[in-house]
């Protein structure tokens, strides 16, 4: 009778079953790797938005143009509220 070990055809199935379906296994690291991605898209999307908010109050600002900087906030606060 051969004894199982690391080699055996059956031991390799087994232990590969455990390894895609366990609580360290191949399928929790995927899903824990799709959930950060959706965190850095979230946290990317939102570093986007401040970049062009800055950009425009920059520019008015820039330009000595204190009413238009107003009317950017304001309408920047609106988006926050809504």
């Amino acid at each position: 009778m051969a004894r199982m070990n690391d080699e055996s055809p059956t031991f390799g199935r087994i232990d590969r079953v455990r390894w895609l379906r366990g609580p360290f296994g191949l399928t929790a690291r995927v899903e824990q790797l799709e959930a950060d991605m959706l965190e850095a898209r979230q946290l990317h999307v939102r570093v986007a938005e401040l970049t062009d908010l800055v950009a425009e109050l920059l520019v008015p600002l820039a330009q000595l143009d204190p009413d238009r900087a107003a009317a950017i906030l304001e309408r920047y606060q609106g988006e926050l509220g809504s």
